[in-house]
């Protein structure tokens, strides 16, 4: 595949960097229409590589294959370009001053012009959830939002046992009244909260765009301050088609810290970066535009899988010495019958 620049795709899978026209190709535009009509379809993102980590580029229908339960399926549409983007960007407040600082001026940097058809929001959170204002392609309210999400970024605050908020259910807006902190307490976030409710902002979006999460943090969380497990975080994500990626400050080899950020971004199809400063910030985030440069979005409607089941796996294979990744399975329970 040669991506070209007159052809609009979403970047990143995490970020939007476009740099060509807003019209769709017709191959695009029928694949939307198809999409929308048939209700029982299956959408797969894509990215393939070889055995020295490089994107693999030029391959056609036939050179892959997809496995539902084990049971290979009939291709029914395919694209070598990406469906238009519905981003959500989640950022830390509770990280570190400097950290937040570079991480915010990195991706503010790269965020360049949106194309008409794709759709941004950014979101913040620590102990609670704060929504953005909207989904937007204007390149200045991003802007704006992603400096508004940097000035709040604070020092790591402490656990507060039983935080002092009116609706002890309510996983959105400020507390009320400012908590004390303690010095040498656990962290006062709550990251598989934000990660669900934003997800059920994304689940939202029509279900013929590519839903991706992209989270700005330290990896640092407090299980007592989530009312939401990660196995119902999960569940969301791939109920929902929602791909997770994740820039984290930090050593890779802090494993344990990032142990659920991982999960979720392998399951959904989506990846893991580590960076420390503003530089490998800004490399990380070209890493993550030019993989989704590269995605395919393949198209199938199940039959002979395990129709009794809630979850069903799945597996792409694309040609002899390539590794495809896509999310690793999908859920039938949900109520929007296009999973």
């Amino acid at each position: 595949m040669t991506w070209k620049k007159t052809i609009p795709t979403f970047v990143i899978t995490a970020l939007v960097s476009c740099t060509g026209l807003s019209q769709e190709t017709r191959q695009t535009r029928e694949l939307r229409e198809k999409i929308r009509v048939e209700s029982n379809l299956v959408v797969l993102s894509v990215t393939v590589k070889d055995d020295r980590g490089k994107l693999v580029a030029g391959l056609l229908k036939d050179d892959f294959h997809v496995f539902d339960d084990e049971v290979e399926q009939s291709i029914l549409a395919f694209t070598d370009e990406s469906l238009p983007l519905s981003l959500l960007i989640l950022v830390d407040d509770d990280l570190k001053w400097k950290e937040g600082t570079q991480m915010a001026r990195s991706v503010r940097s790269i965020i360049g012009d949106i194309a008409d058809q794709d759709e941004v929001m950014v979101c913040r959170f620590d102990m609670l959830f704060y929504p953005g204002d909207e989904f937007t392609s204007d390149s200045t309210k991003l802007m704006a939002a992603l400096k508004s999400a940097q000035s709040a970024a604070q020092p790591s605050a402490p656990y507060i046992p039983e935080p002092l908020i009116s609706d002890p259910v309510s996983t959105t807006g400020p507390p009320p009244i400012a908590a004390p902190t303690y010095a040498g307490s656990r962290p006062s976030k709550a990251l598989e909260d934000a990660l669900y409710s934003s997800a059920q902002l994304l689940q939202q979006r029509p279900n013929d765009r590519r839903r991706i999460i992209l989270i700005l943090t330290d990896g640092l969380d407090e299980p007592k301050l989530n009312h939401h497990s990660p196995e119902a975080v999960r569940d969301l994500l791939l109920q929902d088609n929602i791909s997770v990626y994740a820039l984290a400050t930090g050593s890779s080899k802090s494993k344990h810290k990032f142990f659920n950020l991982t999960d979720y971004s392998s399951k959904t199809g989506g990846g893991i970066f580590f960076a420390t400063s503003t530089y490998t910030m800004e490399l990380t985030l070209s890493r993550m535009t030019e993989q989704a440069r590269h995605d395919y979005t393949l198209v199938y409607a199940p039959t002979g899988n395990n129709a009794s089941a809630k979850f069903h796996t799945l597996r792409v294979t694309a040609g002899s010495g390539y590794h495809a990744t896509t999310r690793s399975s999908y859920d039938t329970s949900s109520d929007t019958p296009n999973p």
